[in-house]
């Protein structure tokens, strides 16, 4: 099926609704299989609940549903007179002794896949949106509420731009996580993910609740229905993902995950993220080498393509295209080589703010904690607390002390307000000291 769709970014870029089985790109077994196991747990089910428990046109399934009845696996339990859509199908004894033997072969009930060329079509064309350009005041909006060096942030926009890798580095507490969060918002519009994956009988499930943020429709009126009906039900409408994998990314995350108890697979993190931002966090800190992580995706870096084995030993081509962010605070140089760096052609170096960043920061997470700003008690703070000791200034570090001057004044039972000596207080015991400490 062709996939012809708006280029306006605003409208929601979902398939079309199939009308035929060749138009669904399904075979009709398939579908005969999601329609008995669906009954199977249902009993019985009006024609049009059925449809959209597998997400297709009634037309679609009704062939399926033709063969089931032929062979004795469900009958008609009554209806309305308003034709195949409107009839009760009940499943019979002999239907559930079949749907138990598909169930050997797999549990996969629910909305029925989509054909994994569909989907390579689809991503080729929305996988990251390249002809919408981010401005440099498209940036500096969706990173507002940080305080960033406008170096940074003229960084960050042209690798958006190109659609390339991106690694973030520095001392902890510069917001690099908060950066590659951040990015998700200048991707544009939304994006359809598919409930699953159908490669030549394997079912890969893809849609997962955690990773992807379906966007609920409104009230279910004539207008809503009628829109329902055109679009694509096997696919979900979403925000484009962010996807975060931190210490416990392993290797086997990376490669499509046959669960033998099910019956079907499971699609890789790289993949939950397609469309999106995958934000590998504490780079260098995972169970796997940096070097093994960043080899297994030289290609797909490259190519935007994915090649992956199914337990049949199958080779499949699965779309790379989300846009990974690599962050960390270990020096890149203890990191990876010369020749594995220039794989992500994009670097941005989170810097420590300055003293005038720094009274930014506390000003706006103060008022945003309807808390009264004081920046003498602040400035004073910087020049008598922190130079003195040569602690280096964070960007964490604003929110921190605000917050263990607030539990200090509610144990001291006390009004909270920004005080030298509350905020002196939550120093010494947020900041480590230098000097070794003895026992007697």
């Amino acid at each position: 099926m062709s996939i012809s769709l708006a280029d306006n970014p605003v409208i929601v870029p979902h398939p079309p609704a199939p009308t035929s089985l060749s138009e669904a790109g399904l075979p009709l077994d398939l579908i005969v299989q999601l329609s008995l196991k669906t009954l199977f747990f249902n009993g019985e089910l009006v024609g049009t609940d059925l449809s959209q428990r597998l997400g297709l046109a009634f037309s679609v399934i009704e062939p399926a549903l033709d063969s089931l009845k032929a062979q004795r696996h469900c009958e008609i339990g009554g209806g309305a007179m308003l034709g195949g859509s409107a009839y009760r199908y009940r499943i019979t004894d002999a239907g559930r002794v079949r749907a138990a033997l598909f169930l050997e072969q797999n549990h996969y009930v629910g909305r029925a896949p989509v054909p994994l060329e569909q989907y390579r079509q689809y991503m080729k064309r929305f996988g990251i949106r390249r002809r919408v350009g981010v401005t440099r005041d498209g940036v500096r909006k969706a990173f507002s509420h940080l305080v960033l060096a406008p170096r940074v942030l003229d960084q960050i926009g042209p690798a958006i731009n190109a659609g390339h890798s991106l690694f973030v580095y520095g001392p902890p507490g510069n917001g690099k996580t908060v950066i590659a969060r951040a990015i998700r918002n200048l991707l544009n519009g939304e994006i359809a993910i598919p409930h699953a994956l159908e490669v030549e009988g394997s079912i890969i499930r893809l849609f997962d609740p955690v990773s992807h943020h379906e966007i609920l429709g409104a009230a279910e009126t004539d207008e809503r229905l009628e829109t329902v009906a055109r679009f694509d039900q096997r696919w979900a409408r979403c925000e484009r993902p962010l996807v975060m994998a931190g210490g416990e990314l392993t290797l086997e995350q990376l490669d499509v995950r046959y669960n033998p108890a099910l019956g079907f697979y499971r699609a890789p993190l790289q993949a939950l993220a397609n469309g999106g931002v995958l934000v590998i966090d504490d780079f260098g800190r995972q169970a796997c080498s940096p070097q093994d992580l960043l080899n297994r995706w030289i290609v797909p870096l490259d190519s935007h393509t994915d090649y992956l084995t199914l337990q049949t030993g199958q080779k499949i081509e699965l779309p790379f295209l989300a846009m990974v962010v690599f962050a960390t605070n270990i020096k890149p140089a203890e990191l990876l080589d010369e020749a594995l760096f220039r794989r992500i052609q994009y670097k941005v170096l989170a810097i420590s703010p300055t003293t005038a960043e720094f009274m930014t920061i506390f000003e706006n997470y103060s008022r945003g904690q309807g808390l009264e700003f004081k920046p003498d008690v602040v400035k004073d703070f910087v020049e008598s607390y922190c130079i003195p000791r040569n602690i280096q200034l964070r960007g964490c570090q604003a929110r921190d002390l605000i917050e263990q001057s607030r539990s200090l004044a509610q144990y001291l039972d006390r009004p909270f307000e920004l005080s030298p000596d509350l905020l002196r207080a939550a120093a010494d015991s947020y900041f480590v000291a230098d000097e070794a400490t003895s026992t007697d």
